[in-house]
């Protein structure tokens, strides 16, 4: 019978923990009541004691209890738990984890979740899950669902919320134990970066490696999307990388809202993983609505991409500074990589005639990868669009022959 923990701070939400392991139960399935408390006693009994949980970060736990110190406590109890969830998961004797919480619960239970792999079932019932929640799912796949009225008690409203989250974890259980009896899948992956302008590109280049037998995973080159790939490639799973949508790079220089931080094209060094690395809608930052973009970029090129989307223009210095950027990153790379420029237009817009045609800027974006790219990097110049079938069976070509370098 599959275990689902249920972790949270019993100290002030108890009750409602201990209402949402008997909905689990009802539905067949076993709970581990884990306490991550640290205000005072639980109101109720938990299977784990919010101590022991402690005793896992390694720290001077008792110590930081007694200061009584909210914040500190709740650091405390984050990495704690992340330690204690992970050892369990390992050792097989959780298949699922849910909590409710407030700020300082959600804290808590999300640092847990996002030390668990990709697959494995979680589900945070939060009072914060209508907001931004990036910071608190990072880059795995924790379900947040919106608690509606506060964790305080049980009301028709809070009722039929858990009962709808015991339902959502249970199924997810019986899914994860689902794909166990599955024959597992033994095809390498592959990861690949791919925007809305680059979709064509990217879907035929995944045509041509799946068909050579490998899996392709593709991400949304979206700030989330670009830490999700680096996230994988770094955890030894990625056999090769087709990063033919660099964009998130535009954000984190210029200022837009889809940066994905400055490790973005990192992992694939640290691993030694083969990859093929493409500017792909580098003439691009992105923000929201036209009223969010800020005023100092009064005078650029902007093209509405939809009412919530405001595409700008990246201009010469930019793209030139841009260019210098990815060739720095793409010298770290020990592993073999190839550099493509499709020299027509880096995305749909920016080709002759679109909305962002700027010759000048791309001249510069591709001239400065070239003054900085190492020695003994291929760089390859192609007379086409990136969406171009040509470009796009370059790109998938190339990542192969370096694939079959690096098996044989």
């Amino acid at each position: 019978m599959p275990t689902i923990a249920v972790l949270g701070t019993f100290d002030t939400k108890g009750h409602e923990h201990a209402a949402l392991a008997e909905m689990i139960r009802q539905r067949g399935f076993s709970t581990l009541l884990i306490d991550v408390g640290s205000q005072s006693e639980p109101v109720i009994t938990p299977d784990v004691m919010a101590s022991e949980v402690a005793a896992a970060s390694h720290a001077d736990w008792k110590t930081i209890f007694a200061r009584q110190d909210r914040g500190e406590c709740v650091s405390l109890m984050a990495r704690a738990a992340a330690c204690y969830l992970a050892k369990q998961v390992e050792a097989g004797s959780i298949q699922g984890v849910i909590s409710l919480g407030g700020g300082g619960g959600t804290a808590i239970a999300t640092a847990a979740m996002r030390a668990l792999p990709i697959g494995f079932p979680k589900v945070m019932v939060s009072t914060l899950a209508s907001g931004n929640v990036a910071h608190y799912v990072g880059t795995t796949d924790i379900v947040m669902i919106p608690a509606i009225v506060d964790v305080a008690g049980l009301n028709r409203i809070s009722r039929t919320i858990f009962e709808n989250a015991a339902g959502a974890i249970c199924g997810m259980v019986e899914a994860a134990e689902a794909r166990r009896t599955r024959p597992a899948s033994d095809k390498p992956l592959v990861v690949a970066s791919m925007f809305g302008n680059t979709t064509e590109c990217v879907n035929e280049a995944r045509r041509i490696v799946e068909a050579a037998g490998y899996e392709v995973l593709v991400f949304h080159a979206t700030g989330q999307g670009g830490r999700a790939m680096e996230s994988l490639i770094a955890s030894g799973m990625v056999a090769g990388v087709l990063d033919i949508t660099t964009t998130e790079w535009a954000d984190e220089f210029v200022g837009g809202v889809l940066g994905a931080g400055p490790e973005r094209l990192d992992a694939a060094a640290k691993a030694g993983v083969p990859a093929i690395v493409v500017p792909g809608c580098l003439d691009m930052v992105n923000f929201g609505e036209p009223q969010t973009v800020p005023a100092k970029f009064k005078d650029r090129t902007f093209y509405h991409h939809n009412p919530q989307v405001t595409l700008m223009r990246t201009n010469a210095a930019e793209c030139a500074e841009l260019g210098r950027i990815l060739a720095e990153k793409v010298n770290t790379y020990q592993a073999p990589v190839t550099v493509l420029l499709p020299t027509r237009a880096i995305s749909i817009i920016s080709a002759p005639g679109q909305p962002f045609y700027d010759a000048a800027a791309d001249a510069a974006l591709f001239d400065g990868i070239k003054a900085h790219v190492r020695p003994g990097i291929p760089v390859r110049e192609l007379d086409c669009t990136i969406n171009d079938p040509a470009f796009a069976r370059a790109c998938a070509e190339a990542l192969l022959a370096h694939l079959s370098a690096s098996n044989s």
